[in-house]
């Protein structure tokens, strides 16, 4: 049987993912978590083969006004490096950079790191899961924010293998 905590965790997990739809059996119980669908129209004309999308669902996005898009300037980014090796994410979870807010993080922008090395904890119904490194190098840059809500396979960190 499933707890009512248990049952409001999974619902929020499902609802910050990509996720549509999560399906677990436990101890004869069966729990379906459905997110409502998308509805997708695409119009076609003769003149253009151009798609138009529409959705049901469009969440809020709070964006700067256009005056102050332009005068930003774009963060610098290392340029894309095909011998660099991503530390991928091995389940959707939330993303921590240390054990504690008090503490330092596990790894920061140049630092060496070997196979056993902890980079960061990823949380997943309320479980704390150490992920390791698996490759020796330089981490060269950190992909994700303290506290983000992270997908399975999504990049984590760029390593420089040694």
């Amino acid at each position: 049987m499933f707890k009512l905590s248990e049952i409001k965790e999974l619902i929020k997990l499902v609802d910050g993912t990509s996720v549509h739809e999560l399906e677990i059996e436990n101890d004869g119980a069966r729990l379906m978590i459905r997110k409502p669908g998308k509805t997708e129209v695409v119009n076609v004309q003769a003149a253009s083969v151009v798609p138009t999308y529409t959705q049901a669902y469009q969440p809020q996005v709070n964006a700067p006004a256009p005056s102050q898009q332009q005068s930003a300037p774009a963060p610098e980014q290392p340029a894309p490096n095909e011998n660099y090796h991503q530390i991928l994410s091995p389940m959707v979870g939330t993303f921590y950079s240390a054990s504690s807010p008090e503490k330092a993080p596990f790894v920061n922008v140049g630092d060496r790191i070997n196979e056993k090395s902890i980079v960061c904890i990823l949380e997943a119904m309320k479980l704390m899961n150490e992920l390791e490194a698996e490759v020796r190098g330089e981490i060269v840059e950190i992909l994700v924010e303290n506290g983000q809500l992270i997908e399975f396979g999504q990049p984590l960190f760029l390593v420089k293998p040694e």
